[in-house]
């Protein structure tokens, strides 16, 4: 499937209110056929939590994706909630995003995000150790406990700094280096990612396909672990 053939337009909405009406198709892919009773729905919700550390970039990704721009000045430390108009196989979705706070002082009100979520995207920066590490030791943990069956992707974020000389002496200073995308992989298989996919919101490689891919896995949920929305009790 090739993202290249996905557009999308999208528009700052309360979740609740109305969406854009943009087009993003995804080809090949047939919804009656995987869920019949979507056929008497006019439009379905796709809700995507990103979660992960604070810095890691979370924020400019879903700027970076929504706007097709990347923040060059402020940028909020919670996105506001955006939703965009998905086709696939013939039929609307909304594709809602959801940002979260990653500091410890937010730990308590994150959770109130994950109702009705259709698929995590779990982020780290490839060039912070610190957050590769809390994907195990923090994020997926909270993900499962609250969601244990709901699917989440792996995200490599800041890939473009991989290639920064700055950042790779701070490293070096630290006796640390930047994250391959083979350790992203073996982490993601580790803890039962659907995927680990990786990217940059400064440059755009790989953007889109982080969303084209947490969409099927919303849709798609793998063999082994049956979708279900999140629900708190």
């Amino acid at each position: 499937m090739g993202s290249s053939a996905l557009t999308f337009l999208c528009v700052k909405v309360h979740f609740h209110s109305g969406v854009s009406p943009g087009v993003q198709d995804l080809p090949g892919n047939n919804a009656h056929n995987r869920h019949p009773d979507r056929q008497r729905n006019s439009m379905q919700t796709i809700k995507c939590v990103v979660v992960g550390d604070g810095a890691v970039g979370k924020t400019c990704l879903l700027i970076s994706y929504t706007t097709n721009k990347f923040p060059s000045e402020y940028v909020p430390t919670v996105f506001d909630n955006y939703a965009v108009t998905v086709m696939i196989g013939g039929e609307p979705y909304t594709l809602g995003l959801f940002d979260t706070a990653g500091q410890e002082d937010y730990d308590r009100l994150r959770p109130l995000s994950y109702p009705q979520t259709d698929v995590f995207l779990v982020c780290f920066s490839v060039v912070s150790p610190s957050s590769f590490e809390n994907v195990r030791e923090k994020w997926v943990p909270e993900i499962s406990h609250h969601c244990p069956r709901t699917p989440f992707l792996l995200v490599g974020t800041q890939v473009d700094l991989r290639d920064d000389t700055n950042t790779l002496e701070k490293l070096a200073k630290n006796k640390q280096r930047a994250l391959t995308s083979e350790s992203g992989e073996k982490l993601a298989r580790e803890l039962k990612a659907v995927k680990y996919v990786e990217c940059s919101a400064l440059t755009q490689r790989g953007l889109k396909n982080v969303f084209d891919e947490a969409i099927l896995a919303a849709l798609e949920p793998p063999d082994n672990k049956p979708k279900k929305r999140c629900v708190l009790l």
